[in-house]
C-alpha cells in the first residue's frame, strides 16, 4: 500500500519508513500509509518564508480575495471525487456537504469580505486618527501590517477539507504562507483537496504546503512572527502549549480543544409550542450529523425538570428512526465514526458518563447496520443519557460521537450554572419564544460560550442550526474550549495581522497609509476633481469651493419643501430659548444640501454616482446670515478590479466665515477608471472634442 504523498518544498514527497496505516471507516480496509518520515521540516519553513510569504506580500487584499474565489470556483468543479472519498471516512451526503461545501462556501465568503471590507492595498486602519497635540501637526493612527511569518494549521479528522479550507482563507488573505497538517485519519481526503490547488496554479508557490502524518519537528522551526491555529484535543493542546517555541520564542497559538456544548430548552416553552420540536429537532441532528463528531455538537441537553419524561421519550422516538450504515446507502442516516479507535474512545467515554447517568436510549456494543459489517466499520449508535441528580461527569466527559446527556433545572439561574459548568464551550442554543428569558440566560452565558443560537418560530426557517460555524461569525470559545477565535469576516483576518499605533505628521501618515490624514497637504489643480478620471486623481486633490450665504428664505423653503418644521428652524422664541441654537438655526441636511451645490460638477464625466455619506457629523450652528464654503478632498481611491470604475472617498469640510467648522462627512462616489476631463482630452491623451 502506497504512502500518502506530503506537498513540501515545491514537490510532492512520500515519507521513508512504511508509515502508519489509515483504514476505511465503514469497511475495514486499508486505504493508504501517512507518514512525515525524511521530511526536512526546516526547508518547510524556510520554503514558506523565502518563496511563498513574499508571493503573498506582493498582493494587495483585493488581488489575494480573487484568487480565493478562483480557488472556490476551481474546487467547485471537483466536488464529485471528494465527495466520493469523503465516504471512506464514514461521512453520509449530507455529513459530506457540511464538510466539503462548507469549505468551499467558506473561500467564496472571505473572497466577497475582502473585496467589499478591507481595502485594494496592504494595510488596514484600525479606528479613527488619534490627535496627539493641539497645533494638528503630531498625530497618531492605528494600523495593521502583515507579519513575515508563517501560519502553520494543525486540524483535525472530523472535517478534512472545512477545517483546512476555514484556517487558509483569513490566514492568506491576511498574507501569510500556510503549513497545513491535517488529522491522520482523513488526510487522504485533505490531500486530495491540496492536489486540485496545486495543479490548479491559483496560489503562489510556497503558500501552501501539505504534511502529511507526524509534525515531527515542525515547530522547532517557528519563530516570533509565525503562528500555530490547532484544532483537536485538550491533551495536545497542553503539549503545544508547552513547546518551546511557544513558550520562549513568541509563536503565537490559537487552541480549540474540547467542549461540552449544550441546548437549552427554555422554561416558558410548552407541549403545544412549535418551540419544542424544533429543539428536539435540533438534538437529534447535532447527536447524528457526522455521527456527533463535531466541535460543536451538543452533548448536554437541559429541560425544566417537568419536562424531563416528555422531551427523553421524544428524542428517543426520534433517533430510534435514524437508520445506520453505509453512507453509500440512501436510506443511511448515520454513517461510521472515523475510525475503530474513535469508537472505542467514546465507548470509554460512555462508561465514564455512566458513573452519574443512566443510558435511557442506544446500546453502545451493539447497533443494527445496514450494507456493512457492523464490526469491521466504526459503527455506533446514537445513546442518550439522563443524568442523575448531582451529576459530575456530563460536565467533564466529552464523548466524541453520537452521544448526549439530558440534565434537568429548576430556575434560570439553575439553567445558567449548569451550562458554565462545562467551563467554556464553542457555542450554546437556547430554544424560548420568550424575549426576557433569552436576555437573561444571554448575559449568564455569553462568558463562558464563543456562540449563542436564539431559536424560534421566528428565526427558524432561516437558521442555519446549532452546530454549524459560518465564515462571518467567530468559531472559538473561552475555557475549555481553548480560549481561540477563528473566522469571524475580517476580524479572522486581523487576527493574523499585526497592530501598530504610528505617531507621525499629518503628511506623514498619509504617505504610510495611502490615505489622506487630516491636516496633511492638499493639492488644488486647476481642473475640478470631478472631472478626473479614477486613473487621474491621486489622494490628496482637493477642490476649495466659493461661499454660499445662508438666508431665512432658504431655511423657509427648506422647511416647507421637506415637511421637516422642527422648532429651532421655524419657531423663533423657542429656538431662542435652546442652549444649543439661540434663535433661528438651518436644518442640518439643508447645510449638507449647498454644500453639494457648492462643490458638483454638474456635467456628465467620470464621476458615475453618489453611494453614500459616512461619518456626518453637524459641529456648528448654521445661522442666518453666516455663510459657508467646503473643502472637498480625495481621501481614499480603491479600484474594483471587476469593474470598469472604482470607489473614491473624499472627505467634506464646511466651514463658516469665521473659519468654524460646522459639518464634516465623508463622500462616497464612484468614479470611471478612463473618462473625459475638461481640455476635451481622455486619458490617453486623445482629443474628443472633434476638432
Amino acid at each position: 500500500m502506497s504512502t500518502l504523498e506530503s506537498y513540501v518544498a515545491g514537490r510532492w514527497q512520500a515519507g521513508t519508513d512504511d508509515g502508519e496505516p489509515v483504514l476505511d471507516a465503514v469497511t475495514g480496509e486499508e486505504i493508504t500509509r501517512v507518514s512525515s518520515h525524511g521530511i526536512d521540516f526546516a526547508a518547510v519553513v524556510a520554503h514558506a518564508r523565502e518563496v511563498g510569504g513574499p508571493a503573498v506580500a506582493r498582493l494587495t487584499f483585493h488581488e489575494r480575495a480573487t484568487l480565493l474565489k478562483e480557488l472556490a470556483l476551481h474546487l467547485g468543479g471537483a466536488k464529485d471525487e471528494f465527495y466520493a472519498l469523503s465516504l471512506r471516512t464514514g461521512a453520509t451526503r449530507r455529513d459530506s456537504a457540511v464538510d466539503i461545501d462548507g469549505g468551499i462556501g467558506t473561500l467564496f465568503s472571505y473572497a466577497s469580505k475582502g473585496k467589499r471590507e478591507l481595502p485594494d492595498d496592504t494595510v488596514v486602519l484600525d479606528g479613527a486618527l488619534e490627535p496627539l497635540g493641539k497645533g494638528g501637526t503630531f498625530v497618531g493612527q492605528h494600523l495593521y501590517t502583515s507579519r513575515p511569518g508563517v501560519a502553520v494549521q494543525i486540524n483535525a479528522f472530523n472535517f478534512p477539507v472545512w477545517g483546512m479550507l476555514e484556517k487558509l482563507a483569513p490566514a492568506f488573505l491576511a498574507g501569510l504562507p500556510g503549513i497545513v497538517k491535517p488529522g491522520s485519519q482523513t488526510a487522504y481526503l485533505t490531500a486530495a483537496v491540496v492536489r486540485h490547488i496545486i495543479a490548479s496554479g491559483i496560489l503562489p508557490e510556497g503558500s501552501l504546503q501539505l504534511v502529511c502524518g507526524s509534525a515531527g519537528t515542525l515547530l522547532d522551526e517557528l519563530g516570533e512572527q509565525d503562528s500555530v491555529a490547532f484544532t483537536g484535543s485538550a491533551h495536545t493542546a497542553e503539549i503545544l502549549r508547552s513547546h518551546p517555541s511557544v513558550l520562549h520564542r513568541g509563536v503565537r497559538l490559537g487552541v480549540e480543544a474540547d467542549s461540552l456544548n449544550c441546548s437549552i430548552l427554555g422554561p416558558d416553552v410548552r407541549p403545544e409550542d412549535p418551540e419544542l420540536d424544533l429543539f428536539f429537532k435540533g438534538v437529534v441532528t447535532e447527536m447524528t450529523v457526522k455521527a456527533g463528531q463535531k466541535c460543536t455538537a451538543i452533548r448536554r441537553v437541559l429541560v425544566p425538570e417537568a419536562m424531563a419524561d416528555a422531551v427523553i421519550g421524544a428524542i428517543s422516538a426520534r433517533l430510534a428512526r435514524i437508520t445506520v450504515g453505509n453512507p453509500a446507502d440512501d436510506g443511511v442516516r448515520m454513517g461510521a465514526l472515523a475510525s475503530l479507535r474513535q469508537r472505542d474512545e467514546v465507548r470509554k467515554a460512555i462508561e465514564a458518563l455512566r458513573t452519574s447517568a443512566d443510558i435511557v436510549h442506544g446500546d453502545p456494543d451493539h447497533v443494527e447496520v445496514v450494507g456493512a459489517d457492523a464490526e469491521r466499520g466504526a459503527f455506533l449508535s446514537p445513546v442518550l443519557l439522563r443524568a442523575r441528580p448531582g451529576a459530575a461527569e456530563p460536565h467533564e466527559v466529552e464523548p466524541f460521537g453520537p452521544v448526549a446527556t439530558v440534565l434537568t433545572y429548576g430556575s434560570v439561574d439553575e439553567a445558567v450554572a449548569l451550562a458554565a459548568r462545562g467551563r467554556g464551550s464553542l457555542v450554546a442554543s437556547l430554544v424560548t419564544h420568550d424575549p426576557q428569558v433569552a436576555r437573561d440566560v444571554t448575559r449568564g452565558l455569553a462568558p463562558w460560550h464563543g456562540r449563542l443560537l436564539l431559536l424560534d418560530r421566528d428565526d427558524a426557517a432561516e437558521s442555519t442550526g446549532h452546530g454549524s460555524p459560518l465564515p462571518m461569525l467567530v468559531h472559538g470559545g473561552p475555557g475549555r474550549a481553548g480560549g481561540g477565535e477563528e473566522l469571524g469576516g475580517v476580524r479572522g483576518v486581523l487576527h493574523h495581522m499585526q497592530r501598530t499605533a504610528v505617531q507621525g505628521s499629518p503628511d506623514m501618515l498619509t504617505a504610510v497609509t495611502g490615505r489622506w490624514t487630516t491636516g496633511s497637504r492638499r493639492v488644488v489643480g486647476s481642473v475640478h476633481p470631478f472631472r478626473k478620471s479614477l486613473a487621474e486623481l491621486r489622494v490628496g486633490d482637493t477642490i476649495e469651493t466659493a461661499t454660499r450665504t445662508v438666508t431665512q428664505d432658504d431655511i423657509d423653503h427648506f422647511a416647507e419643501f421637506t415637511g421637516d418644521t422642527f422648532y429651532a428652524h421655524t419657531d423663533p422664541a423657542a429656538a431662542a430659548a435652546n442652549p444649543f441654537f439661540g434663535g433661528i438655526v438651518a436644518h442640518g441636511y439643508l447645510v449638507v444640501s449647498l454644500a453639494a451645490g457648492l462643490f458638483v460638477d454638474p456635467a456628465p464625466g467620470p464621476v458615475l454616482a453618489n453611494f453614500g455619506v459616512d461619518n456626518l457629523r453637524f459641529l456648528t450652528p448654521v445661522h442666518v446670515g453666516d455663510t459657508i464654503r467646503v473643502a472637498l478632498t480625495v481621501k481614499q481611491i480603491t479600484p474594483r478590479t471587476s469593474a470598469d470604475y472604482g470607489e473614491v472617498r473624499w472627505e467634506a469640510d464646511v466651514t463658516n466665515q469665521d473659519g468654524e467648522q460646522v459639518a464634516a462627512y465623508d463622500v462616497l462616489t464612484l468614479v470611471a477608471k478612463t473618462g473625459q476631463n475638461t481640455t476635451g482630452k481622455n486619458t490617453t491623451g486623445q482629443d474628443t472634442t472633434g476638432a
